[in-house]
């Protein structure tokens, strides 16, 4: 057991921070309050604020490696647009040394996997950023299914049949019409071998997208992309997360309409192509303020994972409130990766990812004084 005393909690369940210790057994948070038997070892944060883990929704921590080149990136499968079968779990590497520069930042949690050079790209998890073996570090797996709208597919395979976004959109339908196809003659036979369809993988691995166990995590830009992930969405009654959404701030009244969480970014780098002209940190606070659960994202390693909280702060620097930007970086996300039940909050029952602040979390020249992962100090 641990008690991790004296400090100001952020709970990120009650707007106001208080003052309070906060008992740790077998890395879950076992209770907060105060009066705990002096005979447990205890860690002072006395003068310090205390926050929950940082929780990132959209990255590639671990699949796009540190390291230039080929050997280098494990997270697009460039030979086949519709790769719906391929998981993220296949291509993570816990030595890359990006994971503990991010769990020593205090981001704790990752939604990681292949990115946006395919129509179908595969199915994402969410993990600790500590850890030698993948499989012990998941907290969800799998999360999402990635399907990607826009530039990137266009380029990737524009000279394998793929050259416009009607084409891209066009894929992606033909996969979600024979998925459905798949998995209603798998109804059917009803356990009966001799009736099953032939057997699949890549319409087998799209049968919890089909059935709403996950949702389809959709990379899309500009705006007429956003709209055509929600369009398609929409067709097939589907789940659906929405992934960059730098277009956003121009639909938010139409995004409004919906409840689609969305990660915003990354916003952090240059405007490297076409579909990022319009690119602003007003579009986070903008749709927050429309009523949009908004979580802000490095999309690693294309901004880095550490600086989590200065994306937050440039943020409240152009109009969002500093409460949002903190639900940004931590609860937001959790709910939008669907593990909000064991991180994003420092709540009796959840995992004990706990960060311990010298100063405001917004502050760039405020320190971390430590961090906790699964209630053990990494920091």
């Amino acid at each position: 057991m641990l008690i991790i005393k004296n400090g100001l909690i952020h709970d990120l369940e009650n707007k106001k921070p208080y003052q309070a210790d906060i008992l740790i057994d077998q890395g879950i948070i076992k209770s907060i309050g105060s009066d705990f038997s002096k005979n447990i070892d205890s860690y002072n944060a006395e003068g310090c604020n205390i926050y929950p883990g940082l929780v990132d929704a959209h990255s590639h921590l671990g699949v796009s490696g540190t390291g230039i080149g080929f050997e280098g990136s494990d997270y697009n499968e460039i030979n086949d647009i519709n790769s719906p079968q391929m998981r993220a779990i296949d291509s993570v590497n816990p030595f890359d040394p990006a994971l503990k520069v991010a769990a020593k930042a205090g981001v704790t949690t990752v939604a990681t996997g292949p990115g946006s050079a395919n129509s179908l790209g595969g199915t994402w998890l969410a993990m600790k950023t500590v850890g030698i073996c993948v499989d012990d570090m998941v907290v969800k797996d799998p999360i999402a299914m990635k399907c990607a709208f826009g530039e990137n597919p266009k380029r990737v395979y524009q000279d394998k049949g793929n050259s416009a976004r009607m084409s891209t959109a066009a894929h992606l339908r033909e996969m979600l019409f024979k998925a459905n196809e798949y998995l209603e003659k798998k109804k059917r036979a009803k356990g009966d071998i001799s009736k099953e369809p032939t057997f699949d993988i890549k319409l087998e691995s799209l049968i919890p997208l089909m059935e709403k166990k996950i949702p389809l995590k959709a990379h899309a830009h500009q705006a007429n992309d956003i709209l055509t992930a929600i369009r398609i969405a929409k067709e097939f009654d589907l789940k659906l997360t929405l992934e960059h959404v730098t277009e956003g701030h121009l639909i938010a009244d139409e995004l409004a309409k919906y409840d689609y969480p969305l990660a915003v970014g990354p916003t952090f780098t240059a405007a490297s192509k076409f579909e990022l002209r319009n690119k602003s940190w007003l579009t986070a606070g903008l749709l927050s303020k429309k009523g949009c659960q908004v979580s802000l994202i490095s999309d690693h390693p294309f901004s880095l994972q550490e600086y989590l909280p200065i994306y937050a702060s440039l943020a409240i620097k152009d109009g969002m409130d500093r409460y949002e930007a903190l639900k940004a970086i931590t609860i937001n996300p959790a709910k939008h990766i669907g593990c909000d039940k064991r991180v994003g909050s420092i709540k009796k029952g959840k995992d004990a990812d706990i960060i311990v602040h010298e100063g405001d979390i917004f502050d760039i020249s405020s320190n971390i004084k430590a961090v906790f992962i699964n209630g053990e100090i990494v920091k």
